[in-house]
């Protein structure tokens, strides 16, 4: 009796496989939220590849009080320090990707999650520098990213965050 593997790999069962690559390739933002992140987006936004764009809102760290206004195309900018509007960007993803520094200021995520709910775009957030933060500074980033974020990876080094935009097909 053959296994299952082998069953899908035989000459029969290959005639149900789709011999071509995806069409379109996957509109990825990665999105620094702080930084300390914005140096490592930036770092990895020199890589190859397929269909990523890299920006930041570590802007929003200096967001508006209460009693000002908000604008959304005020803190969000391409690594050349161009402003862009979220809800532009967001309606040309797939996926959206937010990279944060444990400890650090994540509140971006909460309005780019937001967007993304609206025009149900799937969310990503990666957490770094964990092993150099206290387990009360990752708690409160965790806290900010965990309502916006439908996977939450604490991030051991930023290799791990190159190799998770890879299994995504960024």
């Amino acid at each position: 009796m053959l296994s299952e593997s082998a069953r899908a790999t035989s000459a029969e069962e290959a005639r149900f496989r789709v011999n071509y690559p995806n069409s379109k390739p996957r509109a990825v933002k990665v999105i620094a939220l702080d930084h300390n992140a914005e140096q490592v987006v930036g770092r990895l936004a020199q890589l190859r590849w397929n269909g990523a764009t890299f920006f930041t809102a570590s802007a929003f760290a200096m967001a508006p009080r209460q009693s000002e206004t908000f604008s959304m195309t005020g803190w969000l900018a391409d690594l050349a320090g161009r402003a862009k509007n979220l809800l532009d960007e967001v309606n040309d993803a797939d996926l959206v990707v937010m990279v944060a520094t444990a400890g650090a200021n994540a509140q971006a995520a909460s309005i780019i999650g937001e967007a993304c709910s609206l025009r149900r775009v799937m969310t990503t957030a990666l957490v770094v520098g964990s092993a150099a933060a206290s387990d009360e500074a990752l708690s409160a980033s965790l806290m900010q990213l965990r309502p916006w974020a439908l996977m939450l990876v604490i991030a051991s080094a930023e290799d791990y965050i190159e190799d998770m935009l890879l299994a995504l097909q960024a």
